[in-house]
């Protein structure tokens, strides 16, 4: 399908459900084609109906699991090979739960090949081609768990640090390049990941679970604001700016030709 929209093309993957579903909806609303990823066909196909009536833009629909490497494979090809995809949204992702000691390694592996190596190759896919045609944006979804490990499992929650990462290192590599780069770090939202996880939700405080059409809606605001880190729950955007700086602050002790004198 070739974008005949301004906006181009828009890829989101987990388009299916939850934090995805609310995205597309949003991203027709704004003009955008679509290209829908996920494992469930049938409701992708139930979405890209109502979207191509409702807002007159073009749908495709792509069945990929990204947890299986060839189907990782075909999107970032098609990312490559699309000169009309202007957007990727790297939303697909998994919880786990219980701690590293008990947990399932063949989940966790599955969980670190959805979050960690399929959004770095389709990432990485976008910003070849972004970059090459100097216009784009990337959006990857993290969470705020990478900033707070304690507060959830160890292996969920390096998976989102190393979005986070990601992107600050990415954003920093494409710096005049004209591709906006975004990571959006949600609260607890309230979605389907916690069922498919296995996690009880039930025990969560309601004034810390946010709707995701709220949470969307905000981290669209912080994207059209040009932020580089959007977390919609954070009233002061200065604790952000302060956590950076004392970040930035250690830099010129973090590589020297001596250790320091309390190691001595």
């Amino acid at each position: 399908m070739n974008s005949i929209s301004p906006k181009g093309l828009a890829l989101v993957t987990g388009a299916s459900s939850g934090i995805g579903a609310v995205y597309v909806e949003r991203l027709a609303a704004r003009g955008y084609d679509l290209l829908l990823v996920a494992r469930d066909e049938q409701r992708l196909q139930t979405a890209a109906i109502r979207l191509r009536a409702e807002h007159k833009v073009q749908v495709e629909v792509l069945k990929a699991d990204l947890t299986l490497k060839a189907d990782v494979l075909r999107i970032e090809q098609r990312l490559r090979s699309d000169s009309s995809i202007s957007l990727l949204l790297n939303n697909a992702g998994i919880a786990a739960d219980g701690s590293l000691a008990v947990a399932d390694a063949d989940q966790l592996e599955a969980m670190i090949q959805l979050n960690v190596v399929a959004v770095t190759r389709l990432a990485a896919a976008a910003a070849t081609s972004f970059s090459a045609a100097g216009r784009g944006a990337i959006i990857n979804i993290a969470s705020v768990v990478a900033l707070i490990p304690e507060r959830f499992n160890a292996t969920y929650s390096a998976t989102k640090a190393y979005v986070l990462s990601l992107t600050q290192s990415l954003a920093a590599e494409l710096d005049g390049k004209g591709v906006q780069v975004q990571a959006v770090l949600p609260g607890v939202t309230r979605t389907e990941i916690w069922e498919r996880s296995g996690i009880d939700a039930q025990g969560i405080p309601a004034e810390l679970i946010m709707d995701a059409p709220e949470m969307v809606d905000a981290a669209l605001a912080g994207f059209d604001q040009g932020e580089l880190i959007t977390i919609p729950s954070l009233p002061d955007s200065a604790d952000w700016d302060a956590f950076v700086a004392a970040r930035f602050a250690l830099a010129p002790n973090l590589s020297k030709s001596s250790a320091a004198a309390r190691y001595k």
